[in-house]
């Protein structure tokens, strides 16, 4: 077993999961939004994540952002929707992130299986 890639893989691994809930909070701050918007699309995530499944991590972080907006001022609907896109937006950097390392990690996995089973 090779601990030299298993050790960085895992603590970039935990880092990428740690920034999935960060990333969205920051988008949603991105486009405007106020820290009521940013509580409200991490609590989003989270409730949308339990009780939605999948699908709950793409809608919940919008509707917890949305939410938080709305909370903080009703009158602004408009600027409530910009935020929530904003966590929508975030949402879709972390997957792409996501996405990228777990090439990454395939090919790395790739180079490993061959140089100790083709060799």
């Amino acid at each position: 077993m090779n601990w030299w890639v298993l050790g960085p893989t895992l603590v970039f691994a935990i880092l990428i999961w740690i920034l999935d809930y960060i990333i969205p909070a920051m988008g949603t701050k991105k486009f405007g939004g106020t820290r009521y918007g940013v509580i409200g699309t991490t609590i989003g995530l989270i409730v949308g994540l339990i009780f939605l499944g999948p699908f709950g991590i793409i809608i919940g972080p919008f509707v917890g952002a949305l939410a938080g907006e709305l909370i903080h001022d009703s009158k602004d609907f408009s600027r409530a929707v910009k935020a929530a896109f904003g966590s929508l937006i975030g949402f879709l950097t972390s997957s792409m992130i996501k996405f990228g390392v777990t090439f990454i990690y395939f090919f790395i996995f790739i180079f490993i299986w061959y140089k100790h089973f083709l060799r």
